[in-house]
């Protein structure tokens, strides 16, 4: 892999297992299968890529419309849509193993079983270093996910963690009520790193039709407008456990990602932005870069977590 030049500043971080050289992970959804952006992306610039959601058939996804775009961000309703299991290790996976970056697959299920099927499976595959488990997918149907409650979280967790010695990333969502209690759950449950935030509940109205613009109604809220609430969910959790948290959910700038940096995250997820502009990480990285430069700061390490909070008497 290409190393990112960078004057003698040190990018690099470290996600469980693990190692990266820069802190950009392009987040799962937005980004493919990575080989769809083979000629519109610089990937020396990013750490590592999520692929989309693998669940262990393959999926058609929700009804259309599925994404629409709203102030400040979009609204999705995709479902999941993959090829499933046995595709991705027969035909993807052969191609994405090509491309000069580390990646990261996306594990989903509707139950416990499904998950641990498709984990046996790429515990097997030697260039699977990593999973990210979904456990918070909005746009599936199902009467909770399962990271909106801690004691799910931990037996999911738990389960999973028996079955790989590989890096495990447990994606949560930014909905759950109590969301430490669920993100130390994960951790207790052999977690290494927490990804932090899905997508948060949302929908939107065509008051011409008096319909939906999404065809299953509700979807995921992402984008811009999401940052604060991102940002708030990221610095709570990231002071309250022991493992790595990646922070992201609005991230569309260089000043987006120290802003998460800061508040405690030692990797960033860019996710919405890569609609727009696939070559987004090149951009934030800069200037990640610069910002190092100017404070006069040699390493990302000393960048995160430094918050400065005032405590009032």
């Amino acid at each position: 892999m290409k190393q990112v030049v960078s004057h003698n500043l040190d990018l690099r971080t470290r996600i469980g297992k693990l190692g990266l050289e820069t802190p950009i992970i392009c987040a799962s959804g937005t980004f493919g299968f990575g080989i769809e952006l083979e000629n519109l992306v610089d990937f020396k610039y990013i750490g590592a890529f999520v692929t989309k959601t693998i669940t262990l058939k393959s999926k058609k996804g929700n009804l259309p419309p599925r994404i629409i775009e709203v102030d400040c961000g979009v609204l999705n309703s995709i479902g999941l849509e993959n090829p499933g299991l046995e595709v991705f290790i027969k035909e993807k996976l052969p191609q994405i193993k090509k491309l000069p970056v580390k990646f990261v697959v996306s594990v989903g299920g509707k139950d416990l079983e499904e998950y641990k099927e498709i984990v046996k499976r790429l515990q097997k595959i030697k260039d699977v270093e990593s999973m990210e488990i979904n456990l918070s997918c909005p746009n599936i149907k199902t009467k909770k996910m399962i990271s909106q409650n801690a004691g799910d979280t931990l037996r999911t967790v738990k389960s999973l963690r028996k079955l790989t010695g590989k890096t495990l990333i447990v994606k949560l969502s930014g909905e759950a009520q109590e969301l430490v209690k669920v993100a130390k759950a994960a951790e207790k449950g052999g977690a290494e790193a927490i990804s932090l935030v899905n997508t948060f509940f949302g929908m939107g109205v065509d008051i011409k039709t008096k319909k939906p613009y999404l065809g299953e109604i509700y979807g995921g809220y992402s984008g811009k407008g999401i940052k604060p609430l991102s940002l708030y969910r990221v610095w709570q959790v990231a002071k309250n456990v022991t493992i790595p948290v990646i922070g992201g959910g609005g991230i569309s700038e260089a000043k987006d990602a120290i802003e998460f940096i800061l508040a405690g995250a030692k990797a960033v997820s860019i996710g919405t932005i890569n609609l727009v502009h696939p070559n987004s990480a090149k951009d934030i990285l800069k200037g990640i870069i610069k910002y190092m430069r100017i404070n006069k700061i040699d390493s990302l390490d000393k960048i995160v977590g430094s918050l400065k909070i005032l405590n009032s008497k």
